[in-house]
């Protein structure tokens, strides 16, 4: 079953929306390698930071449904560079996570994040709240049923 690939910065939430995403309580603990889960695949942030890394997640995309990529609504930046969605074989879309925090600005998270996915559906969420997460999950699980289903 192809799964989705979830992508995005050191400390951007990953981890911890992919812990509510499958309902699992307590803190999320740092990725270290590529870690395979029932419908999803969990990157390191280092990643999505290093171009090294690029041809990594270029490969595992070949395995994967979807991409989703994570910005952060507490970061001025990105780590992505423009247009970085469009480089991977299978579709793409956005969430911005930590919108429930005091220094959030999603506002800004999803020009940034436009700037690396042009085009596809921008999910926003909150981990803590549980805001957009049954959303995200719903739309996450119909790309992969739809692959099963090919």
């Amino acid at each position: 079953m192809k799964k989705i690939m979830i992508i995005g910065a050191v400390g951007a939430g990953k981890s911890t929306l992919v812990r509510t995403l499958f309902g699992e309580p307590g803190p999320a603990a740092k990725t270290q390698s590529l870690t395979y889960r029932e419908w999803l695949i969990d990157t390191p942030g280092e990643y999505s930071e290093n171009p090294m890394y690029y041809r990594s997640l270029m490969a595992t995309s070949h395995e994967a449904a979807g991409i989703l990529l994570v910005q952060d609504a507490t970061r001025g930046r990105s780590t992505f560079p423009p247009g970085f969605a469009s480089g991977f074989p299978v579709p793409a879309l956005g969430a911005v996570t930590k919108i429930d925090h005091p220094n959030a600005d999603a506002d800004k998270a999803v020009k940034l994040l436009r700037q690396s996915l042009p085009e596809g559906d921008i999910y926003l969420t909150s981990s803590l709240e549980g805001r957009g997460v049954a959303e995200l999950k719903e739309r996450l699980w119909s790309i992969v049923s739809w692959q099963r289903e090919r």
